[in-house]
């Protein structure tokens, strides 16, 4: 088949992006598939149509590529493409969109606010400490952890760097103490748990995406129950905001609170494919080689397209 791999844009993620998308490529090509790298420009529509490809495999991280955005264009090209469609994605990455689907399905996650960044020079949002968010990002991107002990201030400062600098909005959450947990999903199947251990006390996007930072312990050292219950909501969240392809659901857990200390932080639908991600890693603890990865993502993304084209057909 012909693939285009689409790959790098303009969000903060974009180097990430290029490394997933490398690699994809060459799979690809090993794969014995005509292959086409795409760097994603603002005439984005004029590249996929020059393109023509069977099948884009999307390797963008961040807005606008995992956001909905790139995902509209693709869906008014006819095109097939791998991962999450235009809703799915424009839902998962907003963080309370994800809460109001998944908590009233069960799925437990932390209660938070949306708070003004202004707001945050003349007091806490919350008790100390707690989580600083932006709404609409992934990976990691722009978190800031508020503790008594951190040179924030109190309140915080405007001139200190955080999120508060490049947000007018940010999401507010107490800190689950813990450990950092990780379930990669394929089409209807829950890989397994991955364990992170990182020096830099949270998994940001330093840790994930610079070798040595972070240990990744696969599968986790979990009680069952915990395990079992990590499984069932990263299915749960995949089907509920109707995922394709892959998934990755990123967990806190506080073991002094047992199965009650574990909470879904977030959904990302357009998950790394790097030497240091963790969907191909658990796809290899399960026996599923790199290129195996990539062709069968190919492969439920064109079944995917084929079921849409039938459903429209008997419309």
């Amino acid at each position: 088949m012909k693939v285009a791999v689409l790959m790098g844009g303009w969000s903060a993620e974009r180097e990430v992006s290029l490394t997933s998308g490398r690699g994809i490529a060459a799979a690809c090509r090993a794969l014995g598939h005509d292959v086409i790298e795409i760097d994603m420009g603002r005439n984005l529509g004029q590249q996929l149509a020059s393109a023509a490809p069977d099948v884009v495999f999307n390797a963008l991280h961040g807005t606008p590529g995992e956001d909905g955005s790139v995902q509209g264009v693709m869906d008014l090209l006819g095109l097939a493409y791998t991962h999450s469609g235009l809703t799915t994605s424009a839902i998962a990455i907003d963080k309370e969109l994800t809460k109001a689907m998944l908590v009233p399905a069960g799925i437990p996650m932390p209660q938070g606010k949306i708070v003004a960044s202004d707001s945050l020079f003349s007091g806490d949002p919350l008790p100390r400490p707690y989580v600083l968010k932006p709404v609409n990002e992934g990976s990691s991107v722009g978190i800031a952890i508020v503790t008594d002990e951190s040179n924030y201030g109190q309140p915080i400062r405007r001139d200190v760097p955080g999120p508060w600098q490049h947000f007018d909005t940010l999401l507010a959450e107490p800190f689950i103490a813990g450990k950092e947990l990780t379930v990669a999903v394929i089409g209807d199947e829950a890989l397994a748990v991955t364990e992170l251990q990182t020096a830099r006390g949270f998994y940001d996007y330093e840790a994930k995406y610079t070798d040595g930072l972070t240990l990744h312990i696969c599968p986790a050292e979990l009680p069952t129950e915990v395990e079992a219950a990590c499984l069932a909501h990263a299915l749960a969240a995949h089907r509920r905001l109707g995922c394709r392809g892959t998934s990755r659901s990123d967990f806190r857990w506080d073991p002094a609170q047992g199965l009650a200390g574990l909470y879904l932080l977030e959904v990302n639908t357009q998950p790394g494919m790097t030497p240091l991600s963790l969907v191909p890693e658990q796809a290899a603890f399960r026996g599923i080689s790199y290129e195996q990865l990539v062709q069968r993502l190919i492969d439920m993304a064109i079944a995917d397209h084929a079921a849409t084209l039938a459903g429209r057909a008997r419309a």
